[in-house]
């Protein structure tokens, strides 16, 4: 393959809505201190390593993304791209670097582009290890909504383009546990398009360890080079966007999962509340308990069901963003674009748009079952308080009338007694009690009779 170039073009999420203006998420810088690590470890492109010095976003090579504040260039370097220097190889020639550096929305993504020293170099299969691929992989670059590896070159005619594809992009990843599968094949400004998609076994839904394989191949001598060019600004959006649109569905399905596992909870603490009102008398530790745990899971479940309607609004501005892009790619390739770009919006995009309207349709019942359960427990519980609180109301006032008429009697037997020292006598002449006695058995007997009346009293208010 003559004119052959290897691009790396990963996106990384800078901010979300969560983060206030000139806040940024917690690894925002992440992907270019993995290109710096890149530039140190393999690739030791001298512009690489010093990557930190050349971007706005950096400020004596420590991270500051408020110098970004109010730039309008989407570019975060001042010239129009960055020349990393070259790299000898063990054949003889050397690899060229360049890297762009963007901002764009919410998204930093970055193009680094390595090409032979000269267009004419013939580059195979063995040769392409000398760009070791590897670095570029998903697992050292951790962008974080995704990554696409792009190769281009020129071949005779008369070359086997389906079986070189196949072998580019197995070399791509090999030595790893990525197994590219091939998706689509079609055709772009005139050279043959193959695209592959290599997921991580383990993983297979983490766009951070996705990777994302273009591979163009010119046999017809097609301007692709120049009509790609023309078309580079809307090339990496739609790419942008393209990646966006798999981060957000992949997102939404984890909350709506997180979101049903809530449900089902909710389904358990309705059983519960039932079991707990089915009892002759209401257990109202056992309520007062789902009244503190039942809040909580509603704020969570109401969180899930936010991040749905998030979710839905940012992939449908996505999809918007991608039909964009590529109508203008269309415009500039002659009304022509690859058609599993346009089954992509067709199909997929209408599809998961459509689940994540479905998801949320079937979760927003779900968040009214949680306000009336807790209206419901919370009516039981003060109903049931009430009557509690009543009822020690009347048997304080019992025994307050009982032992207040208790005393009265008491008092006035006391008396009695110092006056007639012998009131029990009838009981035993020859040999009376203590008068002790009759105080505490009339005090006794005048108690429960008071009881008895405030009881009457306080059942009869």
């Amino acid at each position: 393959m003559k004119n052959f170039s290897l691009s790396l073009y990963a996106f990384h999420l800078r901010h979300t809505l969560t983060e206030l203006p000139g806040e940024v998420v917690a690894n925002a810088n992440l992907l270019w201190e993995n290109l710096v690590k890149v530039g140190e470890n393999s690739l030791t492109f001298v512009g690489l390593k010093d990557l930190r010095s050349k971007l706005i976003c950096y400020q004596n090579n420590i991270y500051n993304p408020k110098r970004e504040i109010g730039r309008i260039p989407e570019r975060l370097i001042d010239a129009q791209d960055l020349d990393l220097g070259s790299l000898p190889t063990p054949e003889g020639f050397k690899i060229n670097a360049n890297l762009q550096p963007f901002l764009l929305n919410d998204t930093y993504a970055v193009d680094l582009t390595l090409v032979p020293e000269s267009p004419n170099i013939s580059i195979d299969i063995p040769q392409l290890q000398h760009f070791k691929p590897s670095s570029l992989l998903p697992s050292n670059i951790q962008a974080s909504l995704g990554q696409t590896l792009s190769i281009y070159g020129e071949v005779d005619p008369t070359e086997d383009c389906d079986t070189l594809a196949e072998k580019l992009a197995i070399a791509l990843v090999a030595g790893t546990n990525l197994n590219p599968v091939r998706i689509q094949q079609g055709e772009l400004f005139g050279s043959l398009l193959f695209e592959y998609q290599a997921l991580d076994p383990d993983e297979p839904d983490n766009p951070t360890k996705q990777c994302h394989i273009l591979i163009v191949i010119n046999n017809s001598q097609a301007a692709t080079g120049t009509l790609a060019a023309e078309a580079y600004d809307w090339l990496l959006n739609l790419l942008c966007s393209y990646h966006k649109i798999l981060y957000i569905y992949q997102q939404a399905r984890q909350r709506y999962r997180e979101a049903r596992a809530i449900y089902g909870d909710l389904e358990n603490k309705i059983k519960e509340f039932n079991r707990l009102i089915s009892k002759k008398q209401t257990q109202l530790s056992g309520l007062k308990s789902l009244m503190v745990e039942i809040p909580k899971k509603s704020f969570d479940y109401t969180r899930c069901l936010q991040d749905l309607q998030t979710h839905h609004t940012a992939i449908t501005t996505n999809i918007t963003n991608y039909r964009i892009c590529l109508e203008n790619i269309q415009n500039i390739d002659g009304g022509n674009s690859p058609q599993s770009w346009q089954d992509f919006i067709n199909k997929d995009c209408k599809k998961w748009q459509e689940q994540i309207q479905t998801d949320i349709n079937y979760l927003t019942p779900g968040q009214e079952l949680f306000g009336q359960l807790v209206d419901t427990i919370r009516g039981i519980v003060e109903t049931e308080q009430a009557e509690s609180d009543r009822s020690l109301e009347n048997t304080i006032q019992r025994l307050g009338i009982g032992f207040g008429g208790g005393a009265i009697v008491s008092g006035i037997l006391t008396q009695y007694i110092d006056e007639n020292h012998n009131p029990l006598a009838i009981i035993s002449p020859q040999n009376p009690p203590h008068p002790i006695y009759a105080t505490v058995i009339f005090s006794f007997l005048a108690t429960l009779f008071f009881i008895g009346l405030g009881w009457l009293m306080t059942k009869r208010k």
